[in-house]
């Protein structure tokens, strides 16, 4: 005889992978394996008696059962998180918040006294990654992604578009003709880089050595101290140029490919200090 209830970790499976459309991204979601996430699946459609998804060689698509079974599964998790708070005492304006660790230290914190005399009832846990996940981050109800345009599969809306330039410290000797003989700095895989600056004004770019480092904030840094030369971008280095730790030698700010979007976890629409974090970014952004 069958239990009333398949297993809850094959339902979570089931929600996550409905949302995500791929395996692949409801294992990163709960840090499974794909092929944990895909056995969970089998046994939940075996339970059940019939497919929830069909396999296509690209993507998953929910069968008739499936786009059937799903609002019921979440609406379940939606009663059992509710009802866990309510047992709890959980405040419902905790909000999650992962952006990377750069724009957290020069751009979110100094402005973080604004937020808290606006919504002194909310509270931010941040949390700081060196490169954004490809897909939405566990855990995080709100997300500040800065990348290209995220997958579709996301909802993202764009925050913030920039222009990148080079920053060094006050009184640091430089000219166009002597940049690529200084000590140069950038954050790695961006497209918003040396070579892109050079090229956007007509220059030519000599492909001298450059430090790269995983965060900004490194050749923020170098370059502050008087090192050498940083990209670097408003959102991080308007702070820093205002209080006279950085300065801009040069005229031209080439536009960014990158930018900064704002994605919210689905329960975030449920949760007021989400909401109110997220149109506090839009109104801090000009959206």
């Amino acid at each position: 005889m069958k239990q009333s209830l398949p297993p809850l970790g094959w339902l979570r499976a089931f929600e996550a992978a409905a949302r995500h459309l791929s395996f692949t991204g409801a294992a990163h979601e709960l840090n499974m394996t794909q092929s944990a996430v895909s056995q969970q699946i089998k046994s939940l459609e075996g339970y059940l008696g019939r497919p929830l998804f069909h396999r296509r060689p690209r993507a998953l698509e929910l069968t008739e059962s499936g786009i059937t079974y799903l609002p019921v599964v979440r609406d379940a998790f939606r009663t059992l998180e509710h009802g866990t708070r309510a047992i709890t005492g959980d405040d419902t304006n905790v909000v999650q918040v992962q952006c990377t660790l750069t724009l957290a230290v020069h751009w979110l914190a100094p402005r973080l006294k604004q937020f808290r005399e606006r919504h002194p009832d909310v509270k931010l846990n941040i949390v700081t990654e060196i490169w954004e996940p490809r897909e939405v981050s566990p855990g995080a109800d709100v997300e500040i992604r800065f990348s290209l345009r995220p997958a579709d599969s996301i909802r993202a809306e764009k925050l913030l578009s920039d222009h990148f330039y080079p920053v060094c410290a006050p009184g640091y000797e430089v000219t166009l003709d002597t940049v690529q003989s200084r000590p140069l700095y950038d954050c790695t895989n961006l497209l918003c880089n040396w070579s892109t600056w050079f090229e956007d004004q007509g220059l030519t770019w000599n492909n001298p050595p450059v430090t790269y480092a995983t965060t900004y904030s490194i050749g923020l840094a170098v370059a502050a101290a008087g090192g050498g030369l940083a990209i670097a971008h408003d959102a991080i280095a308007g702070r820093m140029l205002r209080q006279g730790q950085l300065v801009a030698p040069f005229e031209h700010r080439a536009p960014m490919q990158e930018a900064y979007y704002l994605i919210l976890a689905p329960r975030a629409e449920h949760n007021p200090g989400a909401m109110a974090f997220a149109n506090w970014l839009r109104k801090m952004t000009g959206n």
